[in-house]
């Protein structure tokens, strides 16, 4: 079960100290996205995973918070100034140290996992936009969406011995009504919690797209691989 204690009449988005649509973009720095914020962000999201109630997931969080830390080490380590964006920090990173790009490999991968978080729960925004929260049976349910977009994001780069250990999570999404029932404290709309998943899927969304340009760009090229936290677990 999740240890994420959610207050009553409040959503899980509630208990992030930052969200996406906190998390500043440069309008003067080729969209500049705030290391610090973003990172915070991004840590706060992988609660989510524990609210999908099945150890399955375990795998798919950590991945995450292990590219998360990835990051936040350069950014304690980079000269002065040069990290403040996330693009900014790969830039240095890949200029100062040509034979180890941790921290870009690390913004890589934590990019692909929000990315397939934002498509997992888009997919039912869009499939279910008229269907009620607490409706047993939906035009979609949730695995649906989250199969598809494991297919569409982190599938193309995982090999054989990984894909197995990620597919188990897809299959044990919980059902869309329970889903929002656990996104929600006792006593909380379901509507609401829908409302609130837009406005953060949408932020979310934003940011993403913003990297995934940067990070295909000539600028910000690497080796890119599968982190070694995951091929450590492909392993065992």
């Amino acid at each position: 079960m999740s240890n994420v204690q959610i207050p009553a009449g409040k959503t899980w988005f509630d208990t992030h100290k930052v969200h996406f649509e906190d998390v500043p973009i440069s309008s003067s720095d080729n969209q500049g996205i705030s290391t610090t914020e973003f990172l915070n962000a991004s840590e706060a999201t992988t609660t989510l995973f524990d609210l999908l109630g099945s150890v399955a997931f375990t795998p798919v969080k950590n991945d995450m918070l292990t590219n998360v830390t990835k990051v936040r080490e350069r950014q304690k380590t980079a000269p002065p100034g040069s990290s403040e964006t996330l693009q900014s920090l790969v830039k240095t990173e890949l200029a100062s140290t040509p034979k180890s790009h941790k921290a870009t490999e690390g913004l890589l991968w934590l990019v692909r996992g929000l990315d397939f978080t934002a498509q997992s729960l888009r997919a039912d925004l869009t499939n279910n936009a008229a269907v009620s929260p607490t409706e047993t049976k939906p035009n979609k349910e949730l695995a649906d969406g989250f199969r598809a977009a494991y297919k569409n994001t982190l599938a193309p780069h995982h090999g054989f011995l990984i894909k197995p250990i990620f597919s188990a999570a897809m299959s044990a999404t919980p059902y869309r009504k329970d889903f929002y029932v656990r996104l929600g404290g006792q006593g909380t709309d379901p509507e609401t919690v829908r409302q609130a998943l837009e406005k953060w899927v949408s932020a979310l969304e934003k940011r993403v797209e913003i990297l995934k340009t940067f990070l295909a760009s000539k600028e910000a090229k690497c080796g890119a691989r599968v982190s070694m936290s995951v091929q450590a677990r492909a392993r065992t």
